[in-house]
């Protein structure tokens, strides 16, 4: 009888590997989305879901580079890009079920972009059998960017500078914290019980960017993150680095995050107890669907 072997399993980026990309999306920066930055032609800029959900030449261009990059240098690897799977949907089902995958956020904050505001970024993650290894969030303006893996803390990584360590707040009680909570990405029946959260915190904003969203809470400036509306390319890379940074990150029903799960509610807070207790002040969101998978 033939023994069937146990699949390898890949290990971590080498540092090597780890400046090889960083690399890679420097240059499609510098080539693809730096120029047509307040440059775009009317004919550059489309719509895929929405007026709101904007597409330009530069984030098409910038993915392509990225991903054959990529694939030169990892043969073999899945590589899903945010623009790509606007095309070809079934490709996002693969991700948990692969072994090494890349995912791509080619301009993340794509709407900024495309109005002239410099609040925009890069972003990719390494995922292995949908579970993210690695994340990357790089900022095009600034050339600077925050980077961390499984294996190694989350880093603040500036030109001519030594990486600087990382930490999420120190997280507290409910009235104490400020966060991110976007309405556009809650269904619309939730978005009035939401709004009436607000007053409850001390501040409460919506850069339109989870990237820098991302960023902000590793680097401890703001405390958390909610959002309805899971994609892998917003928010892998997000995850494994808020978490390498201190983090508690998980779904609103306390299950594990995965880039290939489309449901469910993401929320990215300092610590467990800060998690639960904000948890417990949006189980509002996942109370009416729990009702409904019971029969109640």
């Amino acid at each position: 009888m033939t023994q069937t072997l146990p699949m390898p399993i890949t290990a971590p980026l080498t540092r090597a590997q780890r400046t090889q990309l960083v690399n890679l999306v420097r240059r499609a920066s510098k080539t693809e989305i730096l120029p047509r930055f307040r440059a775009l032609r009317g004919d550059e800029i489309d719509t895929k879901s929405g007026p709101d959900d904007l597409v330009t030449e530069a984030d098409r261009s910038a993915e392509a580079m990225i991903a054959r990059g990529l694939a030169r240098a990892f043969p073999g690897a899945l590589i899903v890009g945010e623009e790509t799977v606007a095309k070809k949907p079934d490709l996002w089902d693969e991700v948990d079920g692969a072994e090494l995958a890349f995912i791509i956020d080619p301009v993340d904050g794509t709407w900024n972009f495309a109005n002239g505001l410099a609040v925009f970024g890069v972003i990719v993650s390494v995922t292995r059998f949908g579970r993210p290894v690695f994340g990357l969030l790089y900022d095009p303006i600034l050339d600077d960017w925050v980077i961390a893996d499984e294996e190694s803390p989350a880093e603040f990584v500036r030109k001519s500078r030594p990486a600087a360590r990382i930490h999420v707040s120190q997280g507290g009680p409910v009235e104490g914290l400020s966060g991110y909570l976007p309405l556009a990405m809650l269904p619309k029946d939730k978005r009035a019980a939401m709004a009436a959260t607000f007053p409850d915190f001390i501040r409460i904003q919506n850069i339109r960017c989870a990237c820098h969203e991302f960023r902000m809470i590793a680097q401890g400036k703001m405390d958390f993150l909610v959002t309805g509306h899971l994609t892998p390319w917003d928010h892998a890379a997000g995850v494994i680095i808020c978490r390498q940074a201190g983090g508690h990150v998980a779904l609103l029903d306390g299950s594990e995050y995965t880039a290939g799960k489309r449901d469910g509610y993401l929320l990215a807070a300092p610590d467990a107890a800060t998690w639960g207790r904000l948890r417990d002040r949006f189980a509002f969101l996942i109370e009416a669907k729990t009702a409904e998978d019971t029969g109640d």
